[in-house]
């Protein structure tokens, strides 16, 4: 018997030990800075990824996903849809073991092909507010 979305999201969250952030800005009114402070906060190494910036909350960051050195669990996306489909094509090649699309964030062919390659893919949601609600 499959397993329920939320047992997955679950499972994913609690095996996931590094997160590379898509789009994070250093913008402390952006949605993808408070975010990244919940995901450190509760444990997670983060990787910042975005050309603009040289290191949001003490974190270095890197131009491309594959310029991560490091095996990233989750891919977590604050671009607008129409990146979704290069960032997914990159998760791919690093082999991330999912990708999330953060709220306001959709594109279902390239979920059609996260899945094909065996990732796990949640789309339109906040990490964090999951995160928030695994605690009560």
């Amino acid at each position: 018997m499959p397993i329920s979305e939320e047992e997955a999201i679950s499972k994913v969250l609690a095996s996931a030990k590094t997160i590379a952030v898509i789009g994070l800005s250093a913008k402390l009114h952006r949605a993808s800075f408070g975010v990244t402070e919940t995901l450190q906060a509760s444990g997670y190494r983060i990787f910042p990824v975005n050309p603009n910036e040289d290191e949001v909350l003490g974190e270095k960051c890197y131009a491309r996903l594959e310029d991560i050195p490091e095996k990233i669990d989750i891919v977590d996306i604050f671009r607008r849809p129409e990146f979704v489909p290069e960032i997914v094509d990159a998760a791919i090649r690093i082999g991330a073991r999912a990708i999330w699309m953060q709220e306001g964030v959709e594109d279902e062919k390239s979920a059609e092909r996260a899945r094909a390659a065996g990732l796990f893919v949640i789309m339109d949601n906040c990490i964090a507010k999951e995160i928030y609600k695994r605690r009560k």
